[in-house]
């Protein structure tokens, strides 16, 4: 099992020393994914996803893959390794430092470790296989949540307003109205911030696996709870209730039901 930490050491390494020299570069080039609408990926995205790849043919070649940028490769493992190489590529283009590189490995179950890395702030945050871990530039220390119980005392953070589908926003603002304070804008960075105690609530749809594989590794290393807004598992995608404890989960997703 500590190969497989090594290992995603060794990816997120790889993809900071590619991602980084293009991150606020006005010659990185943006294309758009999405016909009728704007889902942009750049050089740097396909870069990172290439370098993790490598890492992986050369560490661990009997493994799959499900990457967003290449999608997937079969093994004959038992292991997948669910990646994003810039989680945020809108953020990513615009400049501000809340995209990550997004790595999990999962066995039947669902994930089994998670790495969520900012490279331009410096911060890894990494759970699961006995990790429960944050490093930095300015400190680091143990994956924690905060221990908030109540929804009326949450922090809740998501990416989009809209949230979802028209049905979906309404019943995130059912959430939100009840909530301490709400935010927006963070991409995989709020969980971050969740598995180490600064936020306490996050709550997004319309997610592929490889957007929450890798956070659901380091909030459950850090004693926190995420599945779909039915309560069930999460681990493919959808809609997604990140939550500190296991009370305040249970209050979010009676609010999302309404």
């Amino acid at each position: 099992m500590q190969h497989l930490v090594a290992t995603a050491q060794a990816m997120a390494d790889a993809a900071r020393a590619v991602i980084l020299p293009k991150f606020r570069s006005s010659a990185l080039a943006t294309d758009n994914k999405q016909q009728g609408g704007f889902d942009p990926v750049t050089e740097a995205d396909r870069a990172a996803e290439r370098a993790m790849r490598d890492v992986l043919a050369r560490e661990r070649p009997h493994d799959s893959i499900l990457g967003e940028e290449y999608g997937t490769r079969d093994g004959t493992s038992g292991l997948t390794w669910v990646l994003d190489p810039i989680d945020g590529t809108r953020a990513f283009i615009c400049g501000t430092p809340t995209w990550g590189v997004l790595i999990a490995v999962a066995d039947a179950t669902g994930p089994i470790l998670g790495v969520v890395d900012q490279p331009y702030i410096g911060e890894r945050f990494i759970g699961g296989l006995g990790q429960a871990a944050w490093t930095g530039a300015h400190g680091g220390g143990t994956l924690r949540t905060s221990g908030v119980t109540r929804l009326d005392q949450a922090r809740l953070f998501t990416t989009f307003p809209e949230v979802g589908t028209p049905e979906d926003r309404a019943a995130f603002e059912r959430v939100a109205a009840q909530a301490k304070l709400t935010r927006y804008g963070l991409d995989c960075y709020a969980y971050a911030l969740l598995s180490i105690g600064h936020v306490d609530l996050v709550i997004e749809a319309g997610l592929n696996a490889y957007d929450i594989q890798g956070p659901i590794g380091i909030i459950e290393a850090a004693g926190g709870i995420v599945t779909d807004w039915e309560g069930g598992p999460v681990h493919n995608g959808g809609r997604a209730v990140a939550a500190a404890t296991e009370s305040l989960h249970q209050e979010a997703l009676a609010a999302l039901k309404g």
